[in-house]
């Protein structure tokens, strides 16, 4: 196929666009693939399109591969389903909702487990119809609150969800292990570096659960990998090392000491030491203290008496006092309840939370809700503010002093952090998720009710597993790992086309050669784009060349005449080849 540049739909920018902050919104932007047609809304115009679909066909393809089969749901779906799964409060401001002009509550899909298993529960009854595995690639819809970097992170995008139903759990492993080696072929495919990593399965619920997560110094996810080689995870998914739990009896007493002007840690460990306090012999170390951080947690799934929504409960937070609150893994580890940090009203109308010398004793004392660290276990020992101003307790037991409600991943991860399998330490990267697999078991069966028939004739709810890749995701991220100062560098696989010729002589002779040289590519069954704009300079040609970032750019230029064309492998080396064998050439390196 030929398309000429003098045709297309296209005009390049010199300029980032004001709104840009990452290298993948600049490009796509300036090399006209996507244009801006509402906050994290964008259309596809024609170079963007062919690559988009060209990755939708990746996918299809390993996707057919492994048996599972395509169908389409809609996007503007009934609130129902999502009802009854409890989805509809769950996702929160997430949601685009809108009523019809009869008054029904509807939604713009986000995701679309509930529909599959509808669908499975209509057409299946008996066992012999299972496994299945059904698959979509559609537009998805979530009101994102900053919806920002391009395609990246929209309000409006591409994704492929497939879902797996099987009658024993045992199938939904073997579902799940296909779903995750397919993933990888395409991964592999479309040339992204990426990691599987453990995560958590958040508002969708089940219990296995790995992100696919391409590296970049961009990317909002921050992931662990070990040392060893064999673990990695998202943040979120981290789990702390749990010490054994302590006896208390026999633990001297805890003190209290005067502390002015210790509203922080830092200050805190300082008048410590200062005064000659010492743990165990050793000097206070941050790693003593405990932090206590307030916050007020909405949980959707706490009603009252009429079975209206509790509201904003008073929540703690403890953590050791050399590490930060982790506001990711503090999220996930309250999904699907929401958190928000308690207001200067707050401290005003609970005039036991002293600011700056909050202690668990006052916290207990007044009913409010303590999660901890997990190395808060019984028997570790503390300091803690002592509720009142500028005075911190030293050795506050926990067990024995003060009592939790639970445990709770909220701290950081910290580089050299022992990995949770015991074997090296962890190190922290960057990236971005491009698939997420779950096994969710039985929840939305349950919910919806799917009766299946087994072979005893008894009745079974089939086992779920659900599958997203975030395809025009995928395009981002292979331009945000693959660019350089001059452009985008597009694999083969998924590159609008695979070779761009321009004529930089204006010899009428030259363009006649361009004009047979593109028929020849095109006959061989590779895809062209040709600049053959007639009052365009060479350098602007080069520019464009560079920016759209086609694979192999074939240029005729001021060599020609001596029967020699020269070809940039982007991002590569640059050669020089006769004109005659050109086309073999290409065919060799596209293959």
């Amino acid at each position: 196929m030929i398309t000429r540049l003098s045709e297309l739909f296209l005009r390049t920018l010199r300029e980032d666009p004001a709104d840009a902050e990452v290298p993948s919104h600049k490009l796509l932007v300036r090399a006209g693939y996507v244009r801006r047609a509402a906050p994290g809304v964008y259309s596809w115009l024609p170079l963007g399109l062919r690559t988009l679909r060209k990755i939708e066909g990746v996918v299809r393809e390993e996707m057919d591969r492994m048996g599972a089969q395509e169908l389409l749901f809609p996007a503007l779906l009934p609130r129902e389903p999502y009802e009854v799964t409890n989805r509809w409060t769950e996702y929160g401001d997430d949601l685009f909702r809108l009523k019809d002009r009869k008054g029904a509550d509807m939604l713009l899909g986000p995701t679309h487990e509930e529909m599959f298993t509808a669908a499975v529960k209509d057409l299946y009854s008996s066992y012999k119809d299972f496994p299945v595995t059904l698959y979509q690639i559609q537009t998805k819809y979530r009101d994102e609150a900053r919806p920002r970097a391009g395609i990246l992170r929209g309000r409006e995008f591409v994704m492929k969800d497939s879902y797996s139903f099987d009658m024993t759990d045992e199938g939904l492993a073997q579902s799940y292990a296909n779903h995750r080696a397919a993933y990888q072929r395409i991964f592999d495919r479309v040339g992204i570096r990426y990691e599987i990593c453990k995560a958590t399965s958040g508002a969708m619920g089940g219990s296995a659960s790995e992100e696919f997560l391409a590296y970049s110094e961009n990317g909002e996810d921050t992931f662990v990998i070990s040392t060893a080689g064999d673990f990695a995870a998202n943040v979120e998914a981290v789990a702390t090392a749990v010490p054994e739990a302590r006896p208390v009896d026999g633990l001297p007493e805890a003190v209290e000491h005067p502390t002015p002007n210790s509203e922080t840690i830092e200050a805190l460990v300082d008048r410590a030491n200062e005064a000659g306090i010492t743990i165990d012999g050793s000097p206070v170390t941050a790693a003593d203290t405990l932090k206590c951080m307030m916050i007020k947690v909405t949980d959707p799934r706490q009603v009252d008496d009429n079975g209206n929504p509790v509201g904003p409960q008073l929540t703690a937070v403890l953590i050791p006092g050399d590490r930060e609150l982790d506001a990711k893994r503090l999220e996930a580890s309250l999904e699907p309840a929401t958190y928000e940090l308690a207001s200067e009203e707050d401290f005003a109308k609970n005039p036991f939370l002293v600011k700056g010398y909050i202690g668990p004793r006052a916290l207990n004392a007044n009913g409010v809700t303590v999660y901890a660290d997990p190395r808060v276990v019984a028997g570790t020992t503390w300091i803690t503010g002592a509720d009142a101003p500028e005075v911190h307790v030293f050795g506050l037991v926990a067990g024995r002093d003060f009592e939790v409600d639970g445990f709770i991943e909220a701290a950081e991860i910290r580089p050299g952090d022992p990995a949770p399998n015991g074997n090296g330490t962890l190190e922290l990267a960057r990236g971005i998720e491009l698939g997420h697999i779950f096994q969710l078991g039985r929840k939305y069966t349950e919910a919806l009710d799917v009766q299946i028939l087994d072979e005893n004739g008894k009745r079974a709810l089939p086992t779920m597993g659900s599958y997203g890749i975030g395809v025009s995701r995928m395009m981002a991220v292979v331009a945000e790992q693959r660019h350089d100062d001059k452009g985008l560098v597009w694999p083969v696989e998924i590159a609008p086309y695979q070779v761009h010729v321009a004529v930089a002589n204006k010899d009428a002779a030259a363009m006649e050669a361009g004009v047979q040289l593109v028929s020849d590519l095109d006959a061989a069954g590779l895809e062209v784009l040709f600049d053959d704009r007639p009052k365009v300079s060479p350098g602007v040609k080069f520019k464009d060349a560079e920016l759209l970032g086609m694979p192999y750019v074939v240029i005729l230029g001021r060599s020609f005449a001596d029967g020699i064309v020269e070809l940039r492998i982007r991002g590569g080396e640059t050669l020089e080849v006769p004109a005659g064998e050109i086309v073999q050439k290409l065919r060799e390196l596209i293959g």
